[in-house]
């Protein structure tokens, strides 16, 4: 397993990868977990690291990353495999459309705990979900998800008014 941290226009982020993929993309406001115990050098982290500095800087609209899936099983799996498969740069959905892709309309909180328990936001783009409502939340925070959707062109970049959209 490999770690790096990357400054970001949305703080610093640390990327760690293993043999089988990214496996955690962790916010400077996120908690992150313990440093990895052993270095293999399986090139993913440096891939993951120029990516998303592409991504940032305008050049990069689509993610080609092989994801470490191992850890994420049952609905959380699902909602999140779905959201990366379905829901592209520029786009957005909202945590009941997504809860009804998934074929569980009902679910649209238990939806939203998986979007904040994201290990790989970004790649995974939980930041495109939003609430039916408004921007709904965001573990590192709401001006993070503002600075991502500008980005992608989402919302125009002098929208102050986090709860329109």
């Amino acid at each position: 397993m490999t770690a790096t941290t990357l400054n970001s226009p949305v703080g610093p982020l640390r990327v760690r990868a293993g043999a089988r993929g990214v496996q955690e993309i962790a916010f400077a406001t996120w908690p992150i977990g313990p440093a990895p115990d052993t270095e293999i050098d399986t090139d993913v982290t440096a891939l993951a690291v120029r990516q998303l500095t592409e991504y940032f800087e305008h050049r990069r609209t689509e993610f080609d990353l092989p994801i470490d899936w191992s850890a994420i099983t049952g609905f959380r799996a699902e909602v999140l495999r779905a959201l990366h498969e379905t829901v592209p740069f520029g786009e957005t959905t909202t945590y009941g459309g997504l809860a009804q892709l998934c074929g569980r309309p009902d679910a649209v909180r238990v939806v939203g705990t998986i979007m904040g328990s994201n290990p790989v936001p970004i790649v995974v783009p939980c930041h495109r979900v939003l609430a039916s409502n408004g921007m709904g939340g965001f573990g590192p925070g709401l001006e993070a998800k503002r600075r991502l959707l500008v980005l992608e062109g989402v919302l125009p970049p002098g929208l102050d008014d986090l709860d329109l959209l």
